[in-house]
């Protein structure tokens, strides 16, 4: 799929969705991160069919897979965001709602998917608060709130290539003010732990940090209330020459004491990776550029078969690895 999408789209939106930061040696750490670890079996431990079904933050979903949030949907396929919520319907998972998505969230809530929406914080906290307003008026579960952005990476590629907006007739839609206009999302580094907390006092939706890798980082949202992590450097697209973020989950996953579901995104490409990542504590995994390739390959139906093999390969891995659910999954299986 990944092949498809890029015979399929105009190169600078390729790269827009296929770069990272800098060198993108972080992008390419996320893949290596997983191709360094090997499974250690278990055998004869009765099986029978695997039952991959799990339940984060009261959500229940068909695999312990979502979807990660993503910009621009539409950039890649006409089907857009829209199209991606159907696929996460039809199978069963969660989409995490972009908040630079190019349809509004109603329209994807309309789909029925179930919907986490993702939030960067905003020093504009009354705007803040209407965009949060709008998601959970709109059905969603959660608010993943992205942390590692207090400036905007500097993608490479982009910068070659000019890609600074999006094109006529597409638009930033959850960034919509009462009166229509479309705002641009604010990157602020004054931005700290106090704005996380005075969030999680003007929602009732749990509050999920997406972009920890520091273990006292961990702590502390924990400490400020969080109600779950996801460990990410942002598919390597902010700093370039951070850690992978399979090689900071345990740590992570440490700090986080079994206080708050922990999960973790990037570089994650087939069942085998999933299952690594689950062994080594993760309680989901979220997938980003997998989505996109899909999307741009095939649309709605791309989405939908992208995930049903990705849920063939986990089941079989499983199965082979000796686990029938993913609690069964621990630490001792990964060398």
């Amino acid at each position: 799929m990944r092949e498809k999408a890029r015979a399929a789209l105009d190169p600078v939106r390729w790269d827009f969705f296929a770069g990272g930061a800098g060198e993108e040696r972080t992008l390419r750490a996320n893949e290596q991160a997983y191709e360094r670890r090997r499974i250690v079996p278990r055998v004869l431990r009765g099986t029978g069919a695997r039952d991959l079904r799990t339940t984060v933050l009261g959500t229940e979903m068909a695999m312990p897979v979502l979807i990660a949030p993503t910009a621009f949907h539409r950039l890649a396929h006409p089907d857009g965001e829209a199209g991606t919520a159907t696929a996460a319907r039809r199978t069963g998972t969660v989409m995490v709602v972009s908040m630079a998505a190019t349809q509004p969230v109603e329209e994807i809530a309309a789909t029925g998917a179930a919907l986490w929406f993702q939030l960067y914080p905003q020093p504009d906290e009354a705007f803040q608060r209407y965009v949060v307003a709008r998601a959970e008026a709109a059905g969603c579960r959660a608010l993943v709130v992205t942390v590692d952005s207090p400036v905007l990476g500097r993608r490479e590629r982009d910068l070659r290539n000019g890609f600074t907006d999006l094109p006529a007739g597409f638009a930033c839609e959850n960034m919509r003010d009462a009166t229509g206009a479309v705002l641009s999302i604010a990157m602020d580094p004054a931005l700290g732990w106090d704005h996380i907390a005075r969030l999680r006092e003007s929602t009732r939706l749990p509050v999920v940090l997406k972009g920890i890798l520091h273990p006292a980082d961990a702590a502390e949202a924990v400490r400020h209330g969080a109600d779950g992590i996801i460990v990410s450097n942002h598919g390597g697209r902010q700093l370039d020459g951070a850690v992978a973020t399979l090689d900071a989950l345990p740590g992570v996953v440490a700090a986080a004491g079994g206080r708050v579901p922990v999960l973790v995104d990037g570089g994650l490409r087939r069942g085998t990776d999933v299952l690594v990542a689950l062994a080594l504590g993760a309680d989901a995994v979220l997938l980003g550029r997998p989505v996109l390739w899909a999307l741009a390959a095939g649309g709605a139906h791309g989405v939908q078969q992208m995930l049903e093999t990705l849920r063939t390969d986990l089941d079989h891995t499983m199965a082979l690895a000796g686990a029938k659910r993913p609690a069964d999954l621990t630490p001792d299986l990964v060398a």
